[in-house]
């Protein structure tokens, strides 16, 4: 075994018994080529990743490819979602060299760690045609390779780097307009989501443009919205028997999904279809909330409540054997009623992928259409649906797992904790609140030491070590709009001073006064060849992003001028990068449209705040914070409490008159009046 064998990484793990002689990252490997003048090869992957598969079969299992790699260097592996900030360095150059990036990612580098060379994937008889160049390259050219890796270093320093913007600019709908305007030219009205393939949910991008198309009345974008929401719950990315999305569909119509199934992916399309059924009410929405949830109690949920991170595309080495069937299959669970359901899941003996006789499960038509055209009633058909599909469930079960990345992320964790919590905020279901409240308990008690430092990653205690205080800023920005999330579902006002607390945390070590922005690793952290800031939003939104949307949330419940103008420079400085390219600035898009549409806080206080806040949260109001409670220490609740159930509208620190009733209190929002 080599020297990931002490790893708790499961996708270190997997590279263990490689006979390529792995280093995790760390200062053993780093002084060895030092003291050896060796090229590092950082190769960097995750566990649910199926091309990182395929390169460990072809080339990292092969004795004779091994002998080259540790011949010329010393080899280390990485688990991007352990250490995204090597991640971040290295994909940057990888972008920077080729136009592209992805993973695996694998880049040589200079003995002090800068980088000179990098890909993705290769095959075999390439990888060893590199290597052999690259380290005669080293061994012949070592003045030639410092020099180019000099450029691409200053290259990386400056790759998505932002400046301090002074000029104080108005937020207007035109800017809101520039941004929405050039993206419309991309729906795909025929399959929703983007014009292309493969496409991915994105479900931050989706979210905005929800938001987006509501308050700013824009009926093209309203329906793409509602297309792509309908297209993605049907389509073969979503799991139609065990509920969840794959990470995206290969293919232009959702048809054909990439397999694996990520948490990040899942909790945010939790709060996406969440939203959008207070939004529309569209009943579809409902049941892919409640699936899919119940997929990460059955699959991603620990024993300690917290969440594991993915499943593989992958069991017994196919990819996506665990969630195909054949006509055959299926006849043989269900008996007389498999044509039902085949009829029902698209299911043919043909097949509808590539695999012959093998099929991806989908809909096309709605229930009630496909009712009227079987001759039954609606209601009978679902009934009977969801019989069979269970019993599928049950069959599928006994297949061998897909692999499970059980390493839990704080990140990731907390982006599902704000996932059910808007799942309760739209459904009023008890359960999503009792299981939010577990991983918000064991988030506190496991993740967060004293300092208000947290880790990135859970250890299983075995009794004498400490918290390993290593985290990002992604870690602490979706942490801290979590717990901000369930302070507005429960009123507690410990979530939302422990979001406070988290938040000076960042201000005091990962905050740039310089550019006005947030590096993405802290000052005690370790010094890698850059320090970078993440900027641009992608599957999940940017760290900074999320930042500055938690410091205008903050401001306002905490009176916190200074918050408020932390946000005010986050967006100032990426305003004018926003137009460009929409898909890659959703999130600050977001904080832009709750600047220009205003914010509303609505306190409500008194004995029954609890059920008046579930009557307020039935109408969608997507710029606003919610506070209350029976007592509370928050300035716009000072002197506003009484055993009287009132609620208070305020926008730009001004609140109206007190109501008792839900309905009087919308008429108060101007766009709901």
């Amino acid at each position: 075994m080599n020297k990931l064998s002490a790893s708790t990484s499961p996708y270190l793990l997997q590279h263990a018994n490689n006979p390529v002689n792995w280093f995790p990252w760390g200062a053993e490997a780093l002084q060895k080529a030092r003291d050896e003048n060796k090229l590092i090869l950082v190769s960097i992957g995750y566990s649910a990743c199926h091309w990182c598969h395929v390169m460990e079969n072809e080339s990292f299992e092969d004795e004779q490819v091994a002998e080259i790699m540790n011949e010329h260097f010393v080899c280390i592996k990485v688990d991007r979602e352990e250490r995204p900030d090597i991640d971040q360095i290295y994909m940057s150059a990888v972008q920077l060299m080729t136009g592209r990036g992805g993973w695996p990612l694998n880049c040589v580098c200079l003995p002090d760690q800068r980088p000179i060379y990098g890909g993705t994937y290769f095959r075999k008889t390439d990888w060893m045609a590199l290597l052999f160049n690259l380290a005669n390259f080293w061994e012949q050219k070592p003045d030639e390779a410092k020099e180019y890796a000099v450029k691409l270093t200053e290259g990386i320093h400056q790759y998505e780097n932002i400046g301090f913007v002074n000029e104080q600019m108005e937020n207007t709908p035109a800017d809101l307009e520039a941004i929405v305007k050039p993206w419309k030219q991309s729906y795909d009205f025929k399959e929703g989501g983007l014009n292309r393939a493969p496409k991915f949910p994105m479900p931050n991008n989706w979210q905005f443009l929800m938001r987006y198309a509501y308050l700013m009345q824009d009926e093209e974008t309203n329906v793409i919205v509602r297309l792509t929401l309908e297209k993605m719950a049907k389509g073969g990315i979503y799991d139609h028997i065990g509920g969840g999305f794959a990470r995206y569909s290969v293919d232009g119509h959702w048809h054909v999904p990439h397999f694996e199934k990520m948490l990040y992916d899942n909790a945010q399309l939790i709060g996406l279809y969440s939203e959008a059924f207070t939004w529309c009410g569209d009943e579809l929405y409902k049941k892919v909330v409640a699936e899919t949830i119940a997929f990460i109690q059955r699959e991603l949920t620990s024993p300690e409540n917290g969440f594991y991170s993915a499943l593989d595309a992958d069991s017994e080495g196919v990819e996506g054997k665990f969630y195909t069937f054949t006509l055959a299959e299926v006849e043989a669970i269900l008996g007389d009623d498999a044509g039902l359901f085949a009829i029902y899941y698209n299911v043919t003996n043909e097949g509808n992928w590539e695999e012959e006789h093998t099929n991806i499960f989908f809909r096309r038509d709605d229930d009630a259409v496909l009712a009227e055209k079987l001759g039954i009633p609606a209601d009978a058909l679902v009934d009977k649906i969801a019989g069979l599909r269970n019993q599928v469930l049950e069959a599928r079960a006994k297949r061998v797992l897909p692999g499970l990345d059980y390493k839990i992320l704080t990140s990731w964790n907390a982006l599902m904790l704000k996932g059910l919590c808007d799942a309760y905020r739209a459904f009023d279901e008890p359960a999503y609140l009792e299981l939010a409240l577990k991983n918000a308990h064991f988030i506190k008690d496991n993740l967060i030491n004293k300092n208000n430092q947290l880790s990135r990653v859970y250890a299983k205690p075995t009794g004498d070590e400490k918290l390993d205080a290593i985290a990002f800023l992604d870690d602490y920005a979706l942490l801290i709009d979590a717990f901000i999330a369930l302070y507005e579902v429960t009123f507690d006002e410990a979530w939302l001073h422990q979001a406070k607390a988290l938040t000076e945390h960042t201000l005091d070590h990962f905050y740039d006064n310089a550019t006005g922005m947030f590096f993405y690793t802290p000052d005690y952290g370790e010094q890698l060849i850059a320090r970078k800031f993440e900027v641009m939003d992608n599957v999940m939104p940017s760290s900074n992003s999320v930042m500055a949307r938690n410091f205008k949330k903050l401001s306002l419940l905490f009176d916190e001028s200074e918050y408020e103008a932390i946000a005010a420079q986050l967006l100032r400085n990426v305003k004018k990068l926003m137009a460009k390219y929409g898909s890659a600035y959703s999130n600050w898009a977001m904080l832009l449209l709750e600047d220009v549409m205003g914010t509303y806080e609505i306190a409500i206080t008194g004995n029954n705040a609890g059920a008046m806040r579930r009557e307020v949260e039935k109408r969608y109001v997507p710029n606003k914070i919610i506070l209350g409670g029976t007592k509370g220490s928050l300035p716009l609740l000072h002197d506003k409490f009484s055993t009287q159930t009132r609620i208070f509208v305020c926008v730009d620190k001004t609140c109206q008159l007190p109501v008792t009733e839900a309905s009087s209190a919308f008429k108060q929002i101007k766009y709901l009046d």
